[in-house]
């Protein structure tokens, strides 16, 4: 199991910052005016709760007055409040968690169509697992903050210095004795708060980690069963969970004694404060209301102040996650599409050319998988690429379907270079069968139709006949609607891959690229696909790659490749009397299968 990558204490203190989340606007700027509808009803309900404590001080001291109707209009007064207090806050409430789940969700939209439009080459560096924590795990933490914590800090500060205020016009005597406490308060905010920000970037960290882990072994959840890794698998993912574990417990536990530290600073203060006020009452320098209205201001002061200590631990979170998802926004593509690309001819004749093509995976940047590579294939020319594995084959496949480019040479197609076109344009013209065909969690209908989206029932199972797999089609619990499983677990590796074939046939494109395409079919079937195969490739311009050459015999031309070159070329026939690599590679083949026969 891959490690994961942890940043260390330094780089986390240097980066994260609360400043972050200002990365949020561009998605919230398209919802201003729900956004300042937002901001008012908050400021309504924070101003209503500032005037509350002075309608109650007014019914306290209307206990004394001989005048019952003034006294009731007090307590009508005090309903009248509450009741705008209840109905903003249910407005804000609305306004807000509205906005942060739109918010949210155009961040994962953005995320997820930026990540599927980026090259292998990136994923050589992350985890799809680690890919989808972020879209889920951190865009919640910012989905709280957008959606509750935000709305809720603002509202507290909006209270601690209304609050601070009338609280002096209260009293400035017992304000003053209030503000002495807060230095305290704010010194263990800040060093504690500092600390929370490294422990929370790292307990992230980790629980992408953990996400990473689960994903890749369920994903091979049959290879783990059949090499009896199950016990090494839950140990490796359990250790990855338990460091999870600690990191969340780290930061659980210095965000608990922040707040009990606040918190007792905070009611101590205002304990010492109301004892002295109730020595001013008893003097008569101040009336049971006042110190009332005083008591309820220092109360909502002391609680915002500790509601903003909480909080900040939330929104230090939430500015760690932003900047994750930052990363993926803004990270780098080793391929990218042109500012001002090429266009294509129509129709595309399907020339292909490789001009003195040299190539290293990013992974592997020491080892050449091509080694100045150049040749032609002609419109509507067969050509197969043969050779031991590890020559180069696929990885021809891989750069002419720009999954990535080249360090050097110039791959085109009818003479435009690939590097100079828009990737989907150049796409649409290609049909193309992996070695390790994909099949999603959908019908057989469905897996197919992904060739060409709109196709009509009578194409699909055209394709399907071509690609000699309608019987079996036919033969599921539905038919072609027949759920096939995640990755087309109900289905077999030939009959996987006779659904790629048969996508590819309904794409119908000029240029058909078929690596190792009939690699896992029974002799039967393969005779019949490669005949489909052959059908198709007649008007097409083809490339195959395959190790086994009883496939490739019939190919226009074939190209021997050996440690990322070019070693020879010709047809079977050619190839075979040079006595060369390709010859040594057919007997082998050709000898083994009389012999098994």
């Amino acid at each position: 199991m891959a490690e994961p990558v942890i940043q260390s204490q330094e780089e986390r203190e240097k980066s994260k910052r609360v400043s972050a989340l200002a990365e949020l606007w561009p998605f919230l700027r398209p919802y201003k005016a729900m956004l300042v509808a937002a901001l008012l009803a908050l400021i309504l309900t924070a101003t209503i709760s500032l005037i509350l404590p002075i309608a109650v001080r007014r019914v306290v001291d209307g206990f004394g007055a001989s005048n019952g109707e003034i006294l009731d209009s007090y307590f009508l007064g005090a309903l009248a409040i509450a009741g705008l207090l209840a109905l903003g806050t249910g407005l804000r409430y609305y306004l807000v968690t509205r906005l942060g789940e739109r918010v949210v969700a155009d961040i994962r939209k953005a995320v997820f169509a930026r990540m599927i439009s980026m090259s292998p080459a990136f994923f050589e560096n992350i985890m799809t697992g680690e890919v989808l924590s972020r879209i889920t795990t951190d865009t919640t933490l910012i989905l709280s903050v957008i959606g509750s914590s935000v709305s809720v800090a603002l509202r507290n500060v909006l209270i601690f210095v209304g609050g601070l205020v009338l609280m002096l016009f209260t009293s400035a005597k017992l304000t003053l004795l209030v503000l002495l406490i807060v230095p305290a308060v704010i010194v263990p905010i800040i060093i504690l708060g500092r600390r929370l920000r490294v422990l929370s970037r790292e307990n992230q960290d980790w629980i992408a980690a953990s996400s990473g882990s689960a994903s890749e072994s369920l994903l091979s959840v049959q290879t783990v069963q059949a090499f009896s890794q199950e016990d090494n698998t839950r140990r490796d993912f359990a250790r990855v969970t338990e460091n999870s574990f600690e990191s969340a417990k780290k930061r659980i536990g210095t965000r608990a004694v922040m707040t009990v530290i606040v918190i007792a600073l905070i009611f101590s203060g205002v304990v010492g404060v109301l004892w002295i006020g109730a020595r001013d009452v008893r003097a008569g320098d101040m009336s049971v209301g006042e110190l009332v209205q005083f008591l309820i201001y220092a109360i909502m002061v002391a609680g915002s102040v500790a509601a903003l200590s909480e909080i900040w631990g939330e929104l230090q979170r939430a500015a760690g996650a932003t900047e994750r998802l930052v990363e993926l926004l803004n990270a780098d593509d080793e391929v990218a599409d042109p500012a001002s690309p090429a266009v294509l001819k129509r129709p595309v004749a399907g020339e292909i050319a490789f001009e003195h093509v040299s190539f290293n995976y990013p992974s592997r940047p020491d080892q050449a998988a091509l080694r100045d590579v150049s040749f032609t294939v002609s419109p509507g020319e067969t050509v197969a690429l043969v050779g031991p594995s590890g020559a180069g084959k696929s990885t021809i496949i891989q750069l002419l379907e720009r999954f990535y480019d080249p360090q050097s040479g110039r791959i085109s197609i009818d003479g435009v270079a690939l590097a100079d076109l828009h990737r989907s344009d150049f796409r649409r013209e290609i049909a193309l069968v992996p070695q390790d065909p994909v099949i999603f969690a959908a019908s057989a209908r469905d897996n197919i139709g992904f060739g060409r989206p709109g196709a009509t029932e009578d194409e699909i199972i055209a394709a399907a006949r071509a690609a000699a797999a309608h019987d079996f089609l036919s033969a599921l619990p539905k038919g072609y609607d027949t759920y096939v499983g995640e990755r087309g677990l109900m289905l077999s590796g030939g009959q996987k891959q006779r659904i790629a074939i048969a996508r590819a046939i309904l794409r119908d494109a000029p240029i058909l690229l078929l690596d190792e395409a009939t690699s896992a079919l029974d002799a039967e079937s393969e005779l019949e696909v490669q005949r489909a195969v052959e059908a198709m490739a007649a008007e097409r311009t083809t490339l195959i790659v395959a190790h086994r050459l009883a496939t490739v015999k019939k190919a226009d031309r074939i190209l021997v490749f050996d440690n990322g070159q070019i070693v020879a070329e010709g047809t079977h026939d050619t190839l075979v009397a040079q006595d060369g690599l390709y010859a040594r590679l057919a007997r082998l083949q050709f000898t083994a299968g009389i012999a098994a026969a």
